[in-house]
């Protein structure tokens, strides 16, 4: 049975639109570079090396796709091989390799891909989709990278819900070098530091 993650930069508010600063949000880009951040880097690694399957909305899909099928190095090459579902009525041909369009709802093709995948399906940003398969119980761990940032606007993760949500799982990690992550299980909060 395969489990739903999600995985996504969050502001201290809790917006986690554009984070990379490619999608035109007059707050964009308060992530900063990656590639200078080597922790962020070895994170996303870790994240991807553990994974199984990733599971995306249209627009997520041709971020990634627009930009890791040429690259190289460890991260390119497991994000590259790994199998990927992207939610889409209108996207007909993926360049990306090991990519499978899903015609289904979310709700729909995410309980199908609970049962079909043995593993972490992790899903990176996709807002619309993971506010979806949060209200339907369908999200089974989150994995939130805490930007110490409050940009005051944009789209939140969290808004309003039918009803309150418990995860058995939950991490936050904060972007710093030496971050605090917490996990809460049952309740209970154990803190380590990375």
């Amino acid at each position: 049975m395969g489990r739903i993650i999600v995985s996504s930069n969050i502001s201290l508010d809790g917006v986690i639109e554009d984070p990379a600063g490619d999608e035109g949000f007059g707050r964009g880009g308060w992530v900063g570079l990656i590639k200078v951040r080597p922790e962020l880097g070895q994170l996303a690694l870790d994240e991807a090396a553990k994974s199984d399957a990733m599971l995306m909305g249209r627009r997520t899909y041709e971020w990634f796709a627009g930009r890791w099928p040429t690259r190289t190095g460890a991260l390119a090459d497991r994000l590259n091989e790994m199998p990927k579902y992207v939610l889409s009525s209108t996207l007909d041909a993926p360049d990306w390799n090991a990519t499978t369009v899903l015609r289904d709802g979310p709700v729909d093709a995410a309980t199908k891909l609970k049962t079909d995948v043995d593993g972490d399906i992790v899903i990176p940003a996709s807002v619309g989709l993971v506010q979806t398969l949060l209200e339907h119980d369908l999200v089974d761990e989150l994995r939130l990278k805490v930007f110490p940032v409050v940009l005051g606007a944009g789209k939140r993760l969290f808004g309003e819900t039918s009803s309150t949500r418990t995860f058995s799982r939950c991490a936050a990690v904060s972007s710093r070098s030496v971050a605090r992550k917490v996990s809460m299980r049952s309740g209970q909060v154990a803190g380590q530091l990375l």
